[in-house]
C-alpha cells in the first residue's frame, strides 16, 4: 500500500563513513524508510564494495558494480579526506546536525585522526554513534582483521554447521556481517534514537559481529548451560541431527522436510504410506530408518514432491536455485524483487524491502550515488561559498564527482 504520509525515518540524517557489506547494509535499511543516509566517501577510491571483482571485466559495469547497487539506493555522496585538517573540519561540521554517524573501522582509528566519538560528542551531543567492528571496542581482539568467516568460527557456529563426521560447511548468506553486524546495528541505532527522545542525548552503539552472531546459538547455548553437553556437528536436532528435519535428495534435485511437531510427521509418514515410520522421527542420521526416509524421497521428483505438500500438511518444500526462487511465486509476490532505473546502467534488478509496514511502508526511491555526487551540493548546505569550495577540492580536502573509479576488490 502506498501513501503520502512521511517515512516512518524522514528527518533522521545519518552520515555513513562504513565501507563494504555490513555498514552499507545498515544504512540500506535506515535509507529505505526514509532517513537521509549521506555517504561520507574518501577522496579516493571510495566504499571498497564500489570496485569489482575479477569477474566484472568491463568497465562501465566495474565503476558501477550490481554489489554497490544493490547496497546503496536512496543514499548520497560526499568525498572528503579526513587526512587533511580541513577535511575533518567538514565532517565535524556534518556531525553538528546529524543524528546518527555510522562507522566501520578498527577502534582507534577516527580518535587517532581527531575526530573520534568523544571529539564528535563535542560538536554535537545529541549524536549517536554506531561503531560496527568484528570483534567490539574492548576486549583481547580488538585490533585484530577478520570477516564473517572468521567470526562465525570463533563463535562456534561454523564449527557447529554441517553433516556429522564432515568438515564445517560455510553458509551462503554472510551470517555475521548481516545478522550480527547489520541487523544488529540498525537495532542499536534506533533504540539509542529512541532513548534520545527522553534523555536528549546520544550515546555510544558498539557493535560486534562476533557478538552478534553468537547470539544467533541463543537456544543452542541455552541447552549447553543446562546440561553441559557440548554438540557436535551434525547432531543438533536443528542442524541435521534427526530425520524428521533435514534436507534430502530427491529424484531430481532435493527438498527440505521441516517435519519437527508429531502432527507433521504423522501427516508425512501416512502420505507415503508407511505409518511405522511415525515411531521413528527423532532417530539419528545414519540408522535404518533414515535409509528408509532417503530411498522413499528418490522415488519422486520435487515438483511431485511439492504436489505432495498441498495435499499432506508436512513442512515439506523444494530446495530451489537462486534463479528459481528469485522467479518464483513467493518472492514475485511479495515484491522482494525490484526494479529501477540506474542512469548509465538501464533498468537494475534488486532485492526488495524485507520488512513490510501497512501505513507507511519502506521503499526504493533512489538508484545508488555517483562517488562524490553531492559533494558540491552538501557542502553548500553547510554553508561554504563557491569559493570555499573550490579551495578545498584544490587543497585536496574534498573532492567531487568521479563517474570513471575502477579497480578490481581483490588487488
Amino acid at each position: 500500500m502506498t501513501v503520502n504520509s512521511p517515512l516512518p525515518l524522514e528527518g533522521v540524517r545519518v552520515l555513513d563513513l562504513s565501507r563494504l557489506l555490513p555498514g552499507g547494509f545498515c544504512s540500506l535499511l535506515l535509507a529505505d524508510f526514509g532517513a537521509d543516509v549521506l555517504k561520507v566517501e574518501d577522496t579516493g577510491m571510495g566504499d571498497y564494495v564500489r570496485w569489482s571483482w575479477p569477474q566484472y571485466e568491463d568497465a562501465a559495469e566495474s565503476a558501477r558494480s550490481a554489489y554497490f547497487l544493490a547496497l546503496n539506493r536512496n543514499k548520497r555522496s560526499v568525498r572528503v579526506n579526513l587526512k587533511e585538517a580541513d577535511g575533518r573540519k567538514v565532517l565535524l561540521r556534518l556531525a553538528r546536525e546529524a543524528d546518527v554517524l555510522l562507522e566501520s573501522f578498527r577502534p582507534g582509528v577516527l580518535d587517532r585522526l581527531g575526530v573520534g566519538y568523544e571529539r564528535l560528542r563535542e560538536e554535537n551531543p545529541r549524536l549517536v554513534y554506531c561503531a560496527i567492528t568484528g570483534y567490539g571496542q574492548d576486549g583481547p581482539y580488538t585490533q585484530r582483521s577478520g570477516h564473517d568467516m572468521n567470526y562465525l568460527g570463533l563463535v562456534g557456529l561454523l564449527g557447529l554447521t554441517g553433516e556429522r563426521g564432515g568438515p564445517p560447511v560455510q553458509p551462503a548468506g554472510q551470517i555475521a556481517d548481516l545478522g550480527g553486524g547489520a541487523l544488529m546495528a540498525a537495532f542499536g541505532i534506533l533504540a539509542a534514537l529512541r532513548e534520545r527522545d527522553r534523555s536528549g542525548e546520544g550515546q555510544l552503539v558498539d557493535v560486534s559481529m562476533s557478538d552478534g552472531a553468537l547470539a544467533w546459538l541463543a537456544m543452542v547455548a541455552a541447552r549447553y548451560f543446562a546440561d553441559g553437553a557440548v554438540p557436535a556437528r551434525g547432531e543438533l536436532e536443528l542442524a541435521g541431527g534427526i530425520v524428521c528435519y533435514r534436507p534430502y535428495e530427491c529424484a531430481d534435485g532435493w527438498v527440505s522436510l521441516g517435519a519437527l511437531e508429531p502432527k507433521f510427521w504423522q501427516a508425512f509418514c501416512r502420505g507415503v504410506g508407511r505409518e511405522d515410520l511415525v515411531e521413528k522421527q527423532f532417530e539419528r542420521p545414519g540408522s535404518p530408518s533414515h535409509a528408509e526416509v532417503e530411498a522413499i524421497f528418490r522415488t519422486r521428483t520435487r515438483e511431485e514432491w511439492r504436489a505432495f505438500a498441498s495435499e499432506h500438511d508436512c513442512c515439506l518444500e523444494p530446495v530451489l536455485d537462486l534463479d528459481e526462487a528469485l522467479e518464483s511465486e513467493l518472492v514475485r509476490s511479495r515484491d522482494m524483487v525490484v526494479e529501477l532505473d540506474q542512469p548509465g546502467a538501464g533498468a537494475v534488478r534488486q532485492l526488495g524491502v524485507p520488512v513490510k509496514l501497512g501505513r507507511t511502508p519502506g521503499g526504493v526511491r533512489a538508484p545508488g550515488p555517483v562517488l562524490g555526487e553531492h559533494t558540491d551540493e552538501v557542502l553548500a548546505g553547510l554553508g561554504y561559498s563557491e569559493s570555499e569550495v573550490a579551495a578545498l577540492k584544490e587543497s585536496g580536502a574534498v573532492a567531487g564527482p568521479a563517474a570513471d573509479v575502477h579497480r578490481s576488490f581483490l588487488t
